[in-house]
């Protein structure tokens, strides 16, 4: 069976590249989180009658979190993984347990594996054969799924019913650690649930809140990463300063983050105007001015197809 071509072009950057850490500056990603933490609190003791606003707080705020997560994971504000840990153990959003997204998104950070359908647990794309066996329905949801408007409409069910039935079966199998990943994230759901109860705001508003923060984030996913011979003309960059920006704590700069996995989030914009040249030469020009210009190009329009197009057709 062949596999995805590898040939990079230049040397891949090594893992423990970063830039430049001011620990004095992560103050701001714990104000940040703090702040965020505030908007959820304000959202949710609202009087009744401001439904509206205590469900947009909410969608910013669950999608900032996401993103505040990402970061956590990746050294920020704190270098020890006990306390991240602690910081992160709660997941407001409810439907993804912190320590799965850790050890998933880790393993996504293996460059040489994006956009595989089995070995990136990222990916969004399938093994040709796998598509070719499925029924109609389901190629249909899926082609819709690869437009930017469907990615945010079902794109978090698509997402999640594949994320939670492997797990499910992977637990049936017997892999305890995956058991602990969930169990480990049940006690931060229960206190969530709870706070929501004592508050004004209906459950399902809440719940629904938090499927539109995976919508959201959904936005800055869609086009990540695109199939490509070498490994390292995979990775877009967005060199987009607006309100999708800060949401996604300047992730769209994503080669750069790929590049400098332990580089902060106030630090990737500097980066990249510093040696914008290389890192375009490093991912082939993959590369989109403004997210507006991704809505206008794919909210309709499919960006890519849903089978891996370099992948082999031979059955894996």
């Amino acid at each position: 069976m062949e596999s995805l071509i590898l040939t990079p072009s230049e040397p891949e950057p090594t893992k423990n590249l970063t830039a430049p850490r001011e620990a004095a500056q992560e103050w701001l990603t714990l104000a940040l989180f703090a702040l965020t933490l505030a908007m959820i609190a304000w959202a949710l003791y609202l009087p009744t009658g401001f439904g509206a606003v205590a469900f947009v707080l909410l969608v910013l705020a669950l999608t900032l979190h996401s993103s505040l997560s990402h970061e956590i994971l990746h050294g920020h504000p704190f270098r020890a993984r006990w306390a991240q840990t602690a910081l992160g153990i709660v997941q407001p959003g409810l439907f993804v347990p912190y320590l799965r997204f850790r050890a998933l998104h880790l393993a996504h950070h293996e460059d040489s594996r994006l956009t595989d359908p089995y070995d990136d647990p990222e990916s969004n794309f399938f093994d040709p054969v796998v598509w070719a066996r499925m029924p109609r329905w389901a190629r249909a949801l899926l082609n819709f799924n690869n437009t930017l408007c469907g990615r945010m409409l079902v794109g978090p069910f698509v997402g999640l019913y594949h994320f939670v039935s492997c797990d499910l079966r992977n637990i049936r199998k017997g892999d305890r650690i995956i058991a602990f990943h969930w169990l480990a994230h049940l006690p931060g759901v229960v206190l969530t649930l709870w706070l929501v109860s004592l508050s004004a705001l209906p459950l399902g508003l809440y719940l629904l809140a938090c499927y539109g923060a995976l919508s959201i984030l959904k936005i800055r996913t869609f086009l990540e990463h695109r199939a490509h011979e070498r490994a390292s003309g995979r990775t877009v960059v967005i060199e987009d300063r607006g309100p999708l920006a800060l949401l996604f704590l300047n992730n769209n700069y994503h080669v750069v983050h790929h590049m400098h996995p332990r580089a902060a989030w106030y630090q990737l914009p500097g980066l990249y105007r510093a040696q914008r040249d290389r890192y375009l030469r490093r991912n082939d020009g993959y590369r989109y001015r403004s997210y507006s210009e991704i809505f206008r190009a794919h909210f309709l329009r499919a960006k890519d197809p849903v089978a891996h197009p370099l992948w082999s057709k031979e059955p894996r």
